[in-house]
């Protein structure tokens, strides 16, 4: 998840190498049934979230699987990309907007290409 300016920046590069990146060691990621989660908590409201749809197989970095809150065993755990996220990885871009009252839900992924 991402602004859509943030991807039209990045989309012609190799790899998107987000804040998060340089200032914890990793990217954040989220699977479908997770991403709603940050975005409420991080973005309610916006308008101009997307959400790149990714093959982890393309992926090349360590992926590790860590609790959402640092030190808590029993936190729900989301996916950490230990490196830049390649841009060939992403298989689609959709939009991602809140309903009328502002908070995102479970987004439908993408159909086949």
């Amino acid at each position: 998840m991402c602004t859509r300016a943030e991807w039209e920046a990045d989309r012609d590069t190799a790899a998107r190498r987000p804040p998060s990146l340089d200032d914890t060691g990793f990217v954040h990621l989220s699977t479908v049934r997770q991403v709603h989660l940050p975005a409420n908590r991080l973005y309610a409201g916006r308008m101009d979230l997307v959400l790149l749809w990714l093959d982890p197989g393309r992926l090349d970095a360590p992926l590790r699987w860590e609790p959402g809150v640092p030190g808590d065993p029993a936190s729900m755990r989301f996916p950490h990309l230990y490196g830049p996220l390649p841009v060939a990885a992403v298989t689609a871009v959709t939009d991602y907007r809140p309903g009328p009252d502002g908070s995102f839900g479970t987004p439908e992924p993408p159909g086949p290409a």
